[in-house]
């Protein structure tokens, strides 16, 4: 029987199927570090309260690229290209979600606005994230070669999270809160449109690998458009509500470090 479960464990147990997800979600974690990095370093004047917090998100994101690096360098692995139609992080931004690269490699400060909307399109990429890790948790949490990166990695995607949750609803306290749920709303409904096709496109690399049969194939295909059939209906919606998260001030401070990995 197909579950998240087994699906995953064929996965890991496989080289070259393991050295596949590793190399996707750490380009994925890499390039999210590059962007808050950058993000960070333009913040208007008015809004530089934020640096430190966005500086923090984007060396999470970096340790998470390493994380999954140390994770196939531990099997002897190294990193393999990325297959385009599987870049999240690159398919979000040709949608529309996140801030343009060519933007970010100016030195212009970037304006309040774009403040606004890169905090909406993190507040639905990272309830994306954070639900990927909650399930990997569930189920490979005490695995022996994964599960303390992953715990590690989803403590901080929950609290990425709060942080877009806490900061959005100070923001539309003070006047954004009409482009806020405007850009929420586009954002989550380009999302799972991409995660859709990204999903689509992975699992395909994943049945090439593994040799599955073309039944099983079709099973996970048809899965993952059960899924988007239900997101698209108004499954979607969780992610664009805000409330006050029970983790306040989630990102201030330093980065935690990963001296395991």
């Amino acid at each position: 029987m197909l579950s998240a479960r087994s699906l995953f464990q064929e996965i890991i147990d496989h080289d070259d199927s393991f050295q596949l997800f590793c190399s996707i979600a750490a380009s994925g974690e890499s390039q999210g570090g590059w962007e808050n990095g950058r993000i960070a370093a333009l913040v208007p004047d008015g809004m530089a309260d934020l640096a430190p917090k966005i500086a923090r998100h984007g060396a999470d994101e970096d340790k998470h690229g390493r994380i999954f690096d140390a994770l196939l360098h531990k099997r002897g692995l190294e990193p393999v290209p990325v297959p385009p139609e599987t870049d999240y992080t690159m398919l979000l931004e040709r949608h529309g979600i996140g801030l343009p690269h060519d933007k970010l490699r100016r030195e212009e400060p970037l304006t309040e606005k774009d403040i606004v909307v890169y905090l909406a399109h993190s507040r639905v990429t990272e309830q994306r994230a954070a639900d990927q890790m909650d399930m990997l948790v569930k189920h490979f949490g005490n695995h022996p070669e994964l599960g303390k990166a992953i715990r590690m990695i989803c403590n901080d995607e929950d609290n990425h999270l709060a942080y877009c949750h806490e900061e959005l609803l100070r923001l539309a306290a003070a006047g954004h809160g009409r482009t806020i749920q405007g850009v929420l709303r586009e954002s989550a409904l380009t999302e799972i449109k991409v995660y859709r096709d990204v999903s689509l496109a992975v699992m395909a690399e994943m049945g090439r690998v593994l040799r599955w049969p073309r039944a099983k194939s079709a099973a996970l295909t048809a899965g993952i458009q059960a899924m988007y059939g239900y997101e698209r209906f108004g499954g979607w919606h969780r992610m664009i509500s805000l409330r006050m998260p029970e983790r306040r001030g989630a990102l201030n401070g330093p980065p935690t470090v990963a001296p395991a990995f």
